[in-house]
């Protein structure tokens, strides 16, 4: 039976974003997974995370990916820092307060000019969006104060608070990450029909507290939930 399998933010835990996908999901390539953004930045090996999920998309499993505000970061970081001689750029200084050392850490580069450009092409090529026949999956959320919430990009890497109008996305329900949210809200907004909206992240970079730590999966047929507990630590 096929499944279609969503997974939240990730924050460079590569060998809990693995335990998941190969002893949870136990992927197979007539699956389809779905990434909601933020592979890099707070955990220790940003670069793994990517490399992992693009060892699978090379192996023909069925992997989309999204662009979250951490990778929109580190490529705006990029792009200000091969126009500087010197210092960091402004963007770069706001980065470093996300988690940004880590992550050029894991790419073995001091300066974000540095890092491998077939990492930021990827990370380029991520979707801000992807809409299936009950679901659409965004980062962040959407601005429905706009009148084509589809067309604010910016606010579905980035929005942390929104309304949905289900008039403005056919009745189907917003899957986002972006904001940790503690595990039995997760599961109520899963179980429950008085929402538009599921959020899945968890916080995997969270240590010690209650509810949170955890990489979700989400089953989107089934609405079966898997957390991971990271063990990266």
């Amino acid at each position: 039976m096929k499944k279609r399998w969503v997974i939240p933010d990730i924050h460079g835990y590569v060998e809990t974003l693995r335990v998941l996908v190969e002893n949870c999901l136990q992927l197979t390539k007539d699956d389809s997974l779905f990434f909601l953004g933020d592979y890099i930045d707070r955990g220790p090996d940003g670069k793994s995370v990517i490399d992992y999920i693009m060892s699978l998309q090379e192996q023909g499993y069925n992997v989309r990916y999204l662009i979250g505000n951490h990778e929109d970061f580190c490529i705006r970081s990029f792009e200000a820092d091969q126009k500087r001689l010197i210092g960091k750029s402004s963007v770069q200084r706001e980065w470093e307060r996300y988690g940004a050392k880590s992550t050029l850490a894991s790419f073995g580069v001091k300066r974000p000019r540095n890092i491998d450009e077939k990492y930021i092409e990827w990370m380029k090529k991520g979707e801000f969006f992807i809409e299936l026949d009950k679901y659409i999956l965004v980062h962040a959320g959407m601005n429905f104060n706009a009148p084509n919430p589809f067309d604010d990009i910016y606010s579905m890497m980035w929005v942390r608070e929104f309304k949905v109008d289900a008039s403005k996305t056919g009745g189907k329900k917003i899957v986002h990450g972006h904001v940790p949210v503690e595990y039995g809200l997760i599961e109520t907004l899963i179980n429950s029909n008085n929402f538009n909206f599921i959020a899945l992240d968890n916080g995997v970079y969270y240590k010690g507290k209650d509810g949170f730590g955890n990489l979700m999966a989400l089953d989107l047929d089934t609405l079966e939930l898997i957390a991971q507990p990271n063990v990266d630590f």
